[in-house]
């Protein structure tokens, strides 16, 4: 009876191995951790605005628009729950998604319009900051690769055959990744209007077709 129980552990295990359940385990270990990285990268930015906008603010606190834009989009982000849970619901991340954007555009923003303070470009804290925040950016953008392959590779093994049967079996569902349409509004660069007074928001873009010429 024992050497039947050990067989029949045998044959199950190896049946779970060929039927990738052993590699749906893997998979969403490996984006549980890939997600981890992405929420520690945007949380090292988070952590550096105050200072970096404390910063600002001593040398050119006439630009309350700019200063209050990144305060309010960095509240915005720190209102999202930063759960392990989020990269299973899609609406959850595309807010969270949605939030981070408006806050990279703030940022932006900010570095576009302390090119029009030279003493404050020229100040050792400032260039410090800002050395920071654009090296998390880099490391934000890695991890969200990481991210998105993972994600990539654990659906592709959700959906497959004859994996797909496991996953229905043990609950696996498909993954919510990041989109690249969000993407597309936030990596336009802001316009900046340097000839306007001190404390002006920067204009849009302007939308409108040029005049017709004779």
């Amino acid at each position: 009876m024992t050497r039947l129980k050990v067989a029949l552990v045998a044959i199950a295990g190896l049946l779970l191995s060929g039927c990738g359940y052993n590699s749906l385990q893997a998979q969403d270990e490996a984006v549980k951790s890939a997600w981890s990285e992405v929420l520690n990268q945007y949380q090292r930015r988070s952590d550096l605005i105050p200072n970096l906008v404390a910063t600002v603010k001593g040398f050119a606190a006439q630009e309350q628009a700019v200063l209050i834009g990144v305060t309010e989009a960095r509240a915005k982000t720190g209102s999202i729950q930063l759960t392990p849970e989020l990269v299973n619901d899609e609406a959850a991340l595309r807010r969270f998604q949605q939030a981070q954007g408006e806050l990279t555009q703030a940022l932006k923003s900010l570095f576009a319009v302390a090119e029009n303070y030279p003493e404050l470009k020229s100040d050792a804290n400032f260039r410090d900051l800002q050395a920071q925040i654009e090296g998390t950016e880099n490391r934000i953008a890695v991890a969200r690769n990481r991210f998105i392959a993972a994600v990539q590779q654990y659906n592709t093994t959700v959906r497959s055959f004859p994996s797909n049967l496991t996953a229905m079996l043990f609950g696996f569902e498909v993954k919510p990744n990041f989109t690249v349409e969000n993407e597309a509004a936030i990596s336009t660069p802001p316009v900046v209007d340097f000839g306007a007074p001190p404390g002006t928001p920067p204009a849009p873009p302007s939308t409108s077709a040029p005049a017709p010429t004779n």
